[in-house]
């Protein structure tokens, strides 16, 4: 082999070297760069523990046994607003009656209700002292709906800017109070106040309220006070009829514990509950205290979220798309729908019949005053034919003679 090819050889396997080096170097910067771009892993959203964002604002919501240690829970600036129990279903017996066992019962309501009251007052005083905003829920149960609402608002006395809810634990009207009932009373909050009351109810039930929106026509447009102990909400929350919470209640006795919680508010036992609103401290005071009705459409669409793969639905970050399906929302209107299907089904293969146009334009009484005139009428012409003294009779006899 000649000098020259061996000189070539080399070469070769030296440019292949180090084209394999520059090869693997290469790879290796286009690695590291990009790991060192590798977008960080997705900050809490509004339906994944957005109480760890630290500019979502926070609510407090107890009742009369909590509590309040308010110097403390002053130094938490998250805290925008406080929720407290005003009055639990009917109010008591306006008079005591029956044997000593009611008696006593019924006195102890009353004394319980009174210092409830109290209590309710007081927090609302020092509450809005320290500049919180403040609202109250009725915890509804079983019974008149109407005088539950007078109930709640003889007890919380609201004014302009405290937000109203009602809390419907279950949809069980055995235990609490109907979704029926819950439609009249937050109508008649609204004949009073003007304004609406905020909807508080877990998702099980909040799901079935949008499943059935065409018939509690008034709770699917709450503003939803959504329940659910769990870090992430984003399969759960029903997106179709919602799209999303005015307030989550996050934190409670149920998930916060001595060792682990969601979130600690100082001043205030484990047992309190804390509600994440998915926006900051002042556009939580801007929409406070959330008196409308939620935005809806009336186009006739039903809302059939298309299926999304369990990983994306994890996350709590997908974006929900829905088939279009045509869908009278009312029985009225789905009664025209079908009325006018048919028409164009059936009828419209026939041919074209209109009626004559009616000449009694007023129904039976036009017709009937027409029958008269045209009765009198006739009675009219032929007496004007009678001679009054020329009778029939005569005009034979005449006749004859």
């Amino acid at each position: 082999m000649a000098v020259h090819d061996l000189i070539s050889i080399t070469e070769d396997r030296l440019l292949r070297g180090l084209a394999s080096r520059f090869h693997r170097l290469a790879l290796a910067a286009l690695t590291a760069a990009w790991v060192n771009h590798i977008p960080a892993p997705a900050a809490a959203s509004d339906f994944s523990e957005p109480w760890k964002k630290s500019d979502r604002a926070l609510v407090i919501d107890a009742y009369e046994y909590n509590s309040i240690d308010w110097q403390k829970l002053s130094g938490d600036k998250r805290i925008v607003g406080f929720i407290n129990k005003a009055s639990d279903g009917l109010p008591p017996a306006y008079s005591c009656s029956g044997d000593e066992t009611a008696y006593r019962l019924c006195k102890a309501l009353w004394k319980r209700h009174a210092v409830a009251r109290e209590l309710f007052h007081t927090r609302k005083v020092v509450a809005k002292a320290l500049g919180l905003k403040w609202g109250a829920y009725h915890l509804a149960r079983p019974g008149n709906p109407i005088e539950q609402a007078e109930n709640f608002l003889d007890f919380a006395e609201p004014g302009p800017d405290d937000l109203m809810a009602i809390d419907i634990e279950e949809n069980d009207p055995t235990k609490w109070m109907s979704l029926e009932d819950a439609e009249l009373f937050v109508r008649h909050i609204f004949l009073r106040t003007g304004r609406y009351p905020i909807l508080y109810t877990n998702g099980t039930t909040s799901r079935y309220i949008a499943d059935n929106r065409y018939r509690y026509r008034l709770l699917s447009r709450l503003p939803l006070w959504y329940a659910r102990y769990k870090p992430e909400i984003g399969i759960h929350f029903p997106k179709g009829n919602w799209q999303r919470y005015s307030l989550w209640q996050f934190s409670a006795q149920a998930n916060c514990g001595e060792r682990r919680c969601p979130y600690r508010v100082a001043g205030t036992p484990n047992d309190i509950d804390v509600n994440v609103a998915p926006m900051d401290a002042e556009g939580l005071r801007q929409v406070w205290p959330f008196g409308q009705l939620v935005e809806t459409t009336d186009d006739f669409m039903l809302n059939v979220p298309l299926p999304i793969a369990r990983d994306e639905g994890l996350k709590g970050e997908s974006r929900i798309t829905y088939a279009s399906v045509a869908y009278p929302v009312r029985l009225d209107l789905l009664a025209e729908t079908l009325r006018s299907s048919w028409d164009k089904a059936v009828l419209g293969a026939l041919p074209a019949f209109r009626p004559a146009p009616s000449r009694y334009n007023n129904g039976m009484a036009e017709f009937a005053a027409l029958r008269r005139d045209e009765m009198v009428r006739v009675a009219s012409q032929n007496a004007a034919r009678l001679d009054p003294v020329a009778t029939a009779s005569t005009e034979s006899d005449r006749a004859e003679r």
